[in-house]
């Protein structure tokens, strides 16, 4: 086991070394290879995902999980054209950030450069493999995956098709390696190494986040659960606020970025409630108190149902009695992700995108938004729910750091 994490361990550095003194044109070009190569095996990747799903539903995981996991020839041919538009992205690295004279008139350069060697831990989405290799590659980085076991049969067929690609291209396939072991000792062993990986990223649950946190050495940028809100405000369109909902709940419950909790002002409830209710015909809602009577066939929600992640057809909803009390709410309750207010009143829009602290803060727009790919990144490692470093979709840009570069005529101190 240990043997293991060594040996990937002591591939990722050299590799990290020779991919960020690639040219942009040698990246993109693997990556298109990459693509190619990923294509090529579609027969192997989906006949490995349905090895994967049929296990899946012996083991009886959900039915949101399940979706997570499945790769399908159209969900697999989406994976290939994101890893396409990640070839065609501007070259994040070597980007002047910033330029200025310093002392004695040497000239510095804010310069971005690759973060190193990246470690990605995550659970079920097996399209993950090939996203986050494909960013990191493309922002110069090496980097080492950890997929769950519910996918290992999917993660091991992208990875050895990416890694042929790389190979083709003549790009070391020691860029994208993948944990072949599915030991849950493998992760603190594997976060003990400091000097070999820069920063991890953890994707998944609860569970998997805080056992990340709590074991690791290497710095953490946490892709956190989704507990998103979408709040009704006394000055909302009606027919907007219930077709944002229906897309926030409805569109593709078991992903992050759906809601799990809706708040309605106490001025509307008793007009929009029924309203909801019917639009969300299938849905399971947990209520509070206020809203119950309101919401044919709803049952109780308890005070743990406003900070869950359901990742299921299921909406808590709550009255609240305005503004203050949603913003407070939120804060309180949510997972700092991504949170939505439906409102004519722009004075109060703003209060709200101003006071709501989560990475992605919408006025009259789903949360599902929140996306690499919809916010024009291509695609994203994830959605970092830290304050520090990366916020929100995380792309190519956080996927650098920077260094000064300072150009001298002989000036001495």
């Amino acid at each position: 086991m240990i043997a293991h994490i060594n040996d990937l361990c002591s591939r990722a550095r050299p590799a990290a070394r020779s991919v960020a003194i690639l040219t942009d044109v040698q990246r993109q070009s693997a990556l298109r290879a990459a693509a190619d190569a990923v294509q090529a095996a579609e027969t192997t990747i989906v006949a490995a995902n349905a090895r994967d799903l049929d296990q899946a539903r012996k083991d009886g995981l959900s039915s949101a999980m399940i979706d997570r996991l499945r790769l399908d020839g159209g969900r697999l041919a989406a994976v290939v054209a994101d890893l396409r538009a990640v070839a065609e992205l501007p070259d994040p690295v070597g980007r002047i950030l910033e330029s200025r004279t310093i002392a004695k008139g040497v000239a510095c350069e804010k310069v971005a450069v690759p973060i190193g060697v990246v470690a990605c831990i995550f659970e079920s989405r097996p399209n993950v493999t090939v996203d986050v290799a494909g960013l990191c590659l493309r922002a110069g980085n090496a980097c080492i995956l950890r997929g769950g076991k519910e996918a290992v049969h999917s993660n091991r067929a992208l990875a050895e098709a990416f890694r042929g690609g790389l190979a083709t291209a003549g790009v070391t396939p020691d860029a994208v390696q993948l944990v072949q072991n599915q030991d849950r000792a493998l992760i603190p062993a594997l976060l003990a190494r400091e000097e070999a990986i820069d920063i991890v990223i953890p994707r998944g649950g609860e569970g998997l986040i805080r056992a990340v946190v709590e074991c690791s050495r290497v710095p953490v940028i946490k892709h956190d659960k989704g507990v998103c809100s979408v709040y009704v405000h006394r000055a909302a369109d009606q027919a907007m606020a219930l077709e944002i909902a229906f897309n926030a709940k409805c569109q593709r419950p078991g992903v992050c970025n759906t809601i799990e909790n809706l708040l309605v002002d106490r001025a509307i409830a008793r007009d929009f409630l029924p309203r909801l209710a019917a639009r969300l015909e299938g849905v399971e809602l947990r209520a509070d108190a206020e809203a119950l009577p309101l919401l044919p066939g709803a049952i109780p929600a308890t005070d743990s149902d406003w900070s869950t992640e359901y990742l299921a057809l299921i909406l808590a909803v709550k009255v609240v009695a305005g503004l203050d009390e949603a913003i407070a709410f939120t804060n309180a309750y949510g997972s700092h992700h991504s949170d939505s207010i439906i409102t004519t009143d722009a004075v109060a829009a703003e209060r709200y995108l101003r006071e709501v602290d989560s990475a992605c803060v919408y006025h009259n727009a789903s949360t599902r938004f929140t996306d690499g790919g919809q916010f024009g990144f291509g695609a994203e490692v994830g959605i970092s729910t830290n304050r520090l470093h990366a916020r929100g979709p995380m792309g190519l840009a956080e996927l650098c750091t920077y260094k000064y570069v300072c150009r001298g005529t002989g000036q001495v101190r």
